[in-house]
């Protein structure tokens, strides 16, 4: 029997050396859910009117929460809030919580950047898509979220922080 039919070694990613975790992975994903799931088109059918011919305003706010749930052991959760209105009638309100649960097996100081900035990243197409079936499924237009620069909100999280601290401390 000839070893043709084997995958060779290099096509899989080495196991992480030196991370004092024993060779275990940095990141497992251990479970995504919708935890919180909203959405109302309170003036349906006479919005489609109001929509004739004009754009819904649409106001979307994202937030971002990490939370430990045991010994490396967190979740994660990405919050989105769309409210769309047009000539200020309420078209439709959406909000939608998606959580993943993850095992981090990385240095402290790497904490706050792979929960603000990686796992986000790993949950946001998920979002995303869930938001666009949502407003479709709802009869309007599909929401496409625009991409997030996560490393951007996590550097202005910490700016926040260090304001704050330096209030605090003056008072």
């Amino acid at each position: 029997m000839s070893d043709d039919n084997q995958i060779p070694p290099e096509r899989f990613t080495p196991e992480p050396q030196g991370n004092g975790n024993q060779g275990r992975p940095p990141l497992v994903i251990n479970g995504q859910y919708v935890k919180d799931l909203s959405f109302e088109a309170p003036n349906t059918p006479q919005v489609f009117s109001a929509l004739q011919g004009e754009q819904p305003q649409i106001k979307v706010d994202i937030d971002v929460q990490a939370d430990p749930k045991a010994e490396n052991v967190f979740e994660v959760a990405l919050k989105v809030r769309a409210e769309a209105r047009a000539k200020e009638q309420l078209v439709y309100l959406l909000e939608v919580e998606y959580g993943g649960l993850y095992t981090l097996n990385v240095p402290e100081q790497q904490l706050g950047p792979v929960l603000l900035i990686e796992c986000p990243l790993i949950l946001f197409p998920f979002l995303r898509r869930i938001v666009a079936d949502l407003t479709s499924d709802g009869g309007f237009a599909p929401l496409m979220l625009a991409p997030i620069d996560f490393a951007q909100l996590y550097r202005q999280r910490i700016q926040q922080m260090q304001a704050q601290r330096e209030q605090t401390a003056q008072a």
